[in-house]
């Protein structure tokens, strides 16, 4: 799921765009919701440095501030160097140099309608769907998973389950087909570990122990193929 914060110094403005935004998700069943609304660029930044933000709607001109919204887009990159930025505005003259902050598009406030957020998201889904290093679309219903927070991938009869540090996700994809980065290990026949995610291995005991204190299993087969990969991984 992608987490959506919005932050614009009139209140009604970020209801408008909320209201909206959830409409466009829900008729196109993307799995996406606003976590966080804000006045405030101080608690956006907080929360953006304690908490998974995947898309930042951003107002360009706080009133009664010295800083402005690109300044705060700065900021952010040297948080969060990958989530999306997209900048809300009434201020045309300030769209040169929004792109200096990986910019993914803006938005005017007179133009936020159902038509133009959803040409928005649609486009930030294919751009996300394209990506070949963030994100796994994991069914035909628009769910993504951010593969940092994928803990390993269990093989349950037909099923696949995704376990992350938020919730579990259920696929029917080939298991043996799964295209995955290099930091995902299969290390049982019905395991595959991100190793980014171990907290510890028990050899002994075939245990893999993730960071969120669930466990997965090695298998036999794959102990030296896993061992050599570790090895490899705490050299480089």
């Amino acid at each position: 799921m992608l987490n959506f914060v919005i932050c614009d110094d009139d209140i009604r403005m970020i209801e408008k765009l909320s209201s909206v935004i959830e409409k466009v998700l829900l008729n196109h069943d993307y799995d996406a919701k606003i976590v966080f609304k804000t006045t405030n660029y101080d608690k956006l930044l907080e929360y953006i440095s304690s908490n998974n933000v995947n898309v930042v709607f951003l107002d360009i001109e706080f009133s009664g501030c010295k800083e402005n919204g690109l300044d705060i887009a700065k900021k952010i990159r040297k948080i969060n160097k990958n989530c999306y930025l997209i900048f809300v505005t009434s201020h045309f003259e300030y769209i040169v140099n929004a792109y200096k902050f990986k910019t993914f598009d803006y938005i005017f406030k007179s133009s936020i309608d159902i038509e133009n957020i959803s040409s928005t998201l649609k486009r930030l889904f294919d751009d996300i769907y394209d990506s070949d290093a963030k994100f796994l679309k994991i069914n035909n219903k628009n769910t993504f998973i951010d593969l940092k927070d994928i803990l390993f991938i269990e093989k349950a009869g037909v099923k696949i389950i995704y376990h992350t540090y938020q919730t579990d996700y259920v696929s029917y994809n080939s298991f043996n087909k799964l295209t995955l980065p290099k930091n995902f290990i299969r290390c049982h026949k019905s395991f595959i570990v991100n190793i980014d995610n171990i907290s510890n291995i028990s050899y002994a005991d075939n245990i893999i122990y993730l960071k969120n204190g669930s466990t997965c299993y090695i298998g036999p087969k794959y102990k030296n193929s896993l061992l050599e990969v570790i090895r490899y991984d705490s050299v480089s």
